[in-house]
């Protein structure tokens, strides 16, 4: 059985390194801005590129079926495109909306405090 005496000093020294750790960072998350403003890109770029690949699929696939090769491919292709299309524009208009939720926060957190 640990001695408690053990489980006290391990608690403390716990609580002084996330204490530096806190210090150290500016009590921020260790994730950078530019870092998540690359983490959107590749989220838009994503969804624009499985767009393409699910409208380019069903279209081939139909034409395969149908025995109309080009005409389904190009018209699901086109239609995948702007699927992506509306999914990034969607994606951005969530992300103002947490930008300026998050600038709205920090001004309302300055008027409650008074500065």
């Amino acid at each position: 059985m640990p001695d408690p005496d053990a489980k006290r000093r391990l608690a403390e020294l716990e609580a002084r390194i996330a204490a530096a750790k806190a210090a150290k960072d500016g009590g921020k998350p260790h994730q950078e801005e530019h870092y998540s403003q690359a983490q959107v890109a590749w989220r838009m770029v994503t969804e624009l590129v499985a767009g393409l690949g699910i409208g380019f699929g069903i279209g081939y696939g139909l034409d395969a079926l149908f025995g109309t090769l080009p005409f389904m491919l190009v018209l699901f292709t086109l239609l995948g495109f702007a699927a992506g299309v509306k999914t990034m524009l969607r994606t951005a208009q969530e992300i103002q909306a947490k930008k300026i939720a998050a600038e709205t926060g920090g001004e309302d957190e300055r008027k409650r405090n008074g500065d």
